[in-house]
């Protein structure tokens, strides 16, 4: 008994030593980073090795004074949203694009979608053939609207197609983000080309040293990774559920109950 309760206490202090081990090797790397991590707010729990970072908890201004920088200085970003943690960089600067497809190891053929802050702001960057009422009762919100382009965006974004994704989370430091940047968000997962999506930044902390900013929103639950509803609607009555993410039903329930769009098929 007493040799049982000496190894069950043996093992114990293991696991404490090897945790201070990991803490003071954790420590020593953010220190090395040249990635800025900053957390959005405080948080009780955060899992992952950013917990073990002892920067200081800054508030929101801060924040986004950081991330407004080194988006305009043509930098790639981690941000939160309202569904799942993605990357994103100004629209309109074709070599931060680059970055991102880069990063991710992304192909060329897969576009990204924009985020703006407010739904006029949709107008300036998209050809709309919807009721803009239909668009209020999606967005802010967990849906992707899929649009013709307009010809003041970046042809440098997505040049394969007209059409583009364009999203308004429901996450106020994204809106304020977009607001304050005074133009589009290309925005798209934070993880690597076809891995998993992520909702806490340790699950894509490879991805840290080529970043210039990453901000902590704490975990994003309740989404199960499926990221955003995509939903073409460039066909003026019709609608194309590309993605069925998050929000499927109640998106497809505001475009044919509401609004008496049809679903397009494909069919001549």
């Amino acid at each position: 008994m007493n040799t049982f309760k000496f190894s069950s206490y043996f093992m114990i202090l293991r696991r404490v030593y090897k945790s201070a081990l990991a803490t003071r090797d954790e420590r020593a790397r953010c220190k090395e980073l040249m990635t800025k991590m900053l957390r959005l707010s405080p948080q009780s729990v955060v899992n992952g090795p950013s917990a073990q970072c002892e920067e200081r908890l800054q508030d929101g201004a801060e924040i986004l004074n950081s991330t407004v920088k080194a988006l305009k200085d043509g930098q790639v970003v981690a941000v939160p949203t309202d569904t799942i943690y993605g990357l994103a960089c100004l629209a309109q600067n074709s070599n931060a694009i680059k970055k991102v497809y880069d990063i991710k190891g992304r192909k060329g053929q897969k576009p990204l979608a924009i985020c703006v802050g407010e739904i006029k702001d949709i107008y300036k960057y998209c050809k709309v053939s919807v009721k803009e009422e239909l668009i209020g009762e999606l967005l802010p919100g967990p849906v992707t609207l899929v649009l013709e382009r307009a010809e003041v965006l970046n042809t440098d974004l997505n040049p394969f197609t007209p059409l583009v994704g364009v999203r308004i989370p429901d996450h106020a430091f994204m809106r304020r983000l977009c607001q304050m940047c005074g133009e589009p968000l290309a925005l798209t997962s934070a993880n690597i080309s076809s891995h998993s999506s992520t909702v806490a930044i340790h699950e894509f902390q490879d991805l840290w040293p080529r970043l210039a900013v990453v901000v902590d929103g704490g975990p994003i639950g309740d989404k199960s990774r499926l990221g955003s509803t995509v939903v073409d609607l460039s066909v003026l009555g019709k609608y194309r559920i590309i993605r069925p993410g998050c929000a499927f039903s109640s998106t497809v329930d505001v475009l044919e109950h509401k609004y008496g769009l049809s679903e397009d098929t494909g069919d001549q």
